[in-house]
């Protein structure tokens, strides 16, 4: 747990200083839309991973089918 994302040490203050910028770059406005759309992106990705492993799953099936026959 102490090398986090290979980022060495970090602590509080430093999280609590890349926040500061953070706010300052975007503004108080855009956080609440960059967080809508990663939140968006991660629900994409993971309906997608969960659309891979059941074609995977079926195709398993059909296989396995195939093979007895």
């Amino acid at each position: 747990m102490e090398n986090i994302l290979f980022l060495g040490n970090i602590g509080a203050g430093e999280i609590l200083i890349i926040a500061l910028v953070v706010l300052l770059f975007f503004g108080g406005r855009k956080i609440p839309e960059l967080m809508k759309g990663l939140g968006k992106g991660v629900k994409s990705f993971k309906d997608g991973m969960n659309e891979v492993e059941k074609d995977l799953s079926v195709d398993s099936n059909e296989s396995a089918k195939s093979d007895k026959k």
